[in-house]
């Protein structure tokens, strides 16, 4: 088959995008290796070890299972060392700060930077935040390179974009694309997400790296992939820059994010719920329930109201909503809009703190919606006696009931962890990808529940 009426209109498609594409020049050649150098040494790898807790068969903490089986105590769980390896964005030469992500450095017992010119550095941890999946590090050392940071906000579909970081470990590498799509959640469905997406290579190992501009600003810090291969498919994700940023000025302040909560149940409104409701638009986010005593009741926000603005800009969806409560310090004061019954209304209302005694269904991990946890009430028959979160509610048939939780259990821990208080285990299950072995006290019986 002849196919040279195809090649022509897309050769010339081709010298059409070159033409406009914003590119510098060395030699005589189009090229964007002049804002790489410039960029490049402000991009690092990063190496971590940790101890980890060799696989166990839950069955053998159960008592009972051990004593009908005359199984020993197996004493201390045996441990093994592991190594993984990430990328970094140094984004304060002078002060040594660089930024990655969370899963690149959770557990870590030791973390090392090694910079492009080969010099490898400790690296002290300031402080992460699993909801975001970023992390921030220390490093001392002499001429150091920085990324100036863009605005995310700024950013459009189309736009051409470079990243840059350490894929299975080879060391740097450089890969361009545009951004595909933006304001993506749902991708890992923990946490807070309004990723960007790009169809810029990015793999295992790319973590933490930089997403950047064709003037070498950093527009986000790349974080995840859809991978049904192990590899890139053209689907990467970064956190927004101006999220990071958000983030890494509450790390360095307090070395913990400290996140406001409004208060509320939501949903996102769907075209039926439009209809139903007679809105004018499917968007913003629905209320579905009023915690008592918190920020949204002390504002007067309602069950039925859908919030459509938050400090002066359009709220798209839940998730939208979620993810600009998360960003705002606890103690500061934020604009609302809602619509009530075909009235806008403005109301004002000061975020609660992050440190929370009850967790809403969901708000955990998807994959225990239909439950709520709370601290283990004062008339529980276990009151005193055990340390763990209490399951306070879970609805027929939901996700939850499917695992087998029930009202009244006591998750003592997760994956081995002990879960002390409602912000640990939110803290511990936001931050699981794989499966979650949950140990339950139920009556005076205990046993595991493992949610895939």
């Amino acid at each position: 088959m002849n196919t040279l009426p195809r090649v022509i209109p897309l050769f010339a498609l081709l010298l059409l995008i070159a033409s406009a594409f914003p590119l510098h020049a060395h030699d005589g050649v189009r090229s964007i290796a002049p804002v790489l150098k410039k960029v490049t040494p402000a991009v690092v790898n990063i190496s971590v070890s940790a101890t980890q807790q060799a696989r166990r068969n839950p069955l053998l903490e159960d008592p009972r299972f051990r004593r009908f089986f005359n199984i020993p105590e197996g004493g201390a769980p045996r441990q093994r060392r592991s190594q993984s390896v990430g990328s970094g964005v140094i984004i304060d030469a002078d002060e040594g700060l660089v930024v990655t992500n969370h899963h690149v450095v959770n557990g870590a017992d030791a973390i090392s930077v090694t910079l492009q010119d080969r010099r490898r550095v400790e690296a002290e941890l300031v402080g992460s935040d699993p909801g975001t999946d970023i992390a921030l590090l220390r490093i001392d050392a002499e001429d150091l390179a920085d990324l100036p940071l863009g605005d995310s906000e700024r950013v459009e579909v189309g736009d051409f974009v470079a990243a840059i970081g350490n894929p299975f470990g080879l060391g740097q590498t450089v890969t361009s694309g545009i951004v595909s799509a933006l304001g993506r959640s749902g991708v890992i469905r923990e946490g807070f997400e309004d990723f960007i997406q790009t169809d810029a290579s990015i793999n295992p190992g790319n973590s933490g790296g930089a997403l950047i501009d064709l003037d070498g600003r950093l527009l986000g810090i790349n974080t995840a992939i859809i991978a049904p291969a192990g590899g890139n498919v053209g689907i990467g994700f970064a956190v927004p820059v101006n999220m990071m940023k958000s983030v890494v000025d509450q790390l360095l302040e307090f070395g913990e994010i400290r996140r406001g909560q409004l208060g509320v149940i939501i949903q996102d409104v769907t075209p039926e719920l439009a209809e139903a409701l007679e809105l004018p638009a499917a968007s913003g986010a629905l209320v579905a329930e009023v915690v008592a005593d918190s920020a949204a009741a002390a504002a007067g926000i309602e069950v039925g109201d859908v919030v459509v603005r938050f400090d002066d800009e359009a709220v798209e969806d839940g998730a939208d909503l979620r993810n600009r409560v998360g960003l705002v310090r606890a103690g500061e004061s934020v604009r609302l809009e809602v619509l009530r019954e075909g009235r806008r209304l403005k109301l004002k209302a000061k975020v609660g703190g992050g440190s929370s005694s009850s967790l809403a269904a969901g708000i955990a991990a998807e994959r225990l919606e239909g439950a709520s946890f709370g601290e283990i009430a004062a008339d529980h028959p276990l009151a005193g006696e055990v340390s763990g979160v209490q399951v306070l509610d879970v609805t027929r048939g939901s996700t939850a009931a499917r695992f087998g939780l029930r009202p009244g259990d006591i998750i003592l821990s997760v994956n081995r962890r002990p879960v002390p208080n409602v912000s640990k285990f939110s803290e511990l299950v936001g931050s699981i990808s794989g499966a979650m072995a949950m140990h339950v006290q139920r009556g005076q019986s205990r046993l595991f529940i493992v949610v895939q």
